[in-house]
């Protein structure tokens, strides 16, 4: 099996996982969502640190914690939680339809912030996928009387992950373990307050972990969940070129829009109906864009 193959079969590893999270998640809707979030946080890093320790890379995760880039760490931290904290909700609170539609939108939203941010050029047709994209969400937004907020907040944090973390020079599971070890003493610090009954009336929350054997192996299975795809990613995209991999993404959103509408049952309407096929449409023209791009690009000198 050649490298290429060995990485692209990687990548579907990742979309599958991350594609049929909504059913990890749902069985876990009766924990609270920050709960959850902690427990994943939490576990992930251990995760890492035996990944490190194996790798003899410890060394390299304290000094990009105790280095310069420690700024730039605490801000992807705090958006990728973010990004994990409204999934999390919105399978738990049965969104799925619109976690999945965050994640379509999610590289045209990228696209935009790309010209913006980056003054990267745009061809005629990826504007004309912008735009589509845009009118999709006015259609939808019109249609159902309320603006798909979900959809929007996910992609959005994705996006503002992302450019930090474009400017970021470590891989990717040093730099998620970083931003998970900024992470976990809050994590920690919110489940003992539960646990010992000294947070606030408001936030007061009842502990799942502990109290069910099916519950609490679920919540430290949260930390293979997080880390696994993105080992398994990093180690696919040392091997297959990224507009390979942009295009296998959508297989992530694809099967979670199907656990919404097959598994979960939700709500597909007109109106949603109308705004995916724009949203497909948008996404066919701009993928197609990129190949041709990518096709002309000239090939990487040896060296």
């Amino acid at each position: 099996m050649s490298e290429w193959t060995k990485g692209f079969w990687a990548m579907i590893a990742v979309c599958v996982i991350w594609g049929l999270s909504p059913i990890f998640y749902r069985a876990l809707a009766d924990v609270p969502t920050v709960e959850v979030l902690a427990h994943r946080t939490i576990w992930s890093l251990v995760l890492f640190l035996i990944v490190l320790a194996v790798q003899g890379r410890l060394g390299q995760l304290r000094s990009a914690l105790t280095g310069n880039q420690l700024g730039r760490i605490t801000f992807a931290a705090v958006t990728i939680s973010t990004n994990w904290g409204m999934f999390i909700w919105a399978i738990q609170a049965g969104h799925v339809v619109q976690s999945s539609l965050g994640y379509y939108i999610f590289p045209l939203v990228a696209m935009v912030l790309g010209v913006l941010i980056f003054g990267e050029s745009l061809t005629r047709t990826q504007a004309l996928a912008g735009l589509l994209a845009a009118l999709a969400v006015t259609v939808l937004t019109w249609g159902l009387g309320v603006a798909p907020w979900i959809s929007l907040g996910l992609a959005i944090t994705f996006v503002l992950y992302g450019v930090v973390k474009k400017a970021l020079p470590l891989g990717p599971v040093l730099s998620v373990a970083a931003e998970v070890a900024l992470l976990t003493p809050l994590a920690l610090g919110w489940l003992l307050a539960q646990a010992f009954g000294i947070m606030p009336a408001p936030l007061a929350q009842p502990i799942g972990f502990g109290t069910n054997l099916p519950v609490s192996l679920l919540l430290i299975a949260s930390g293979a969940i997080t880390a696994v795809p993105l080992i398994l990613f990093s180690y696919a995209a040392r091997r297959v070129e990224m507009t390979t991999l942009g295009l296998m993404f959508y297989l992530n959103p694809t099967l979670q829009f199907l656990c919404a509408v097959l598994l979960f049952g939700e709500t597909f309407t007109g109106w949603h109906m109308i705004a995916f096929a724009m949203i497909w449409t948008a996404l066919a023209m701009y993928s197609f864009s990129a190949l041709r791009q990518s096709r002309r690009a000239p090939p990487l000198a040896n060296g």
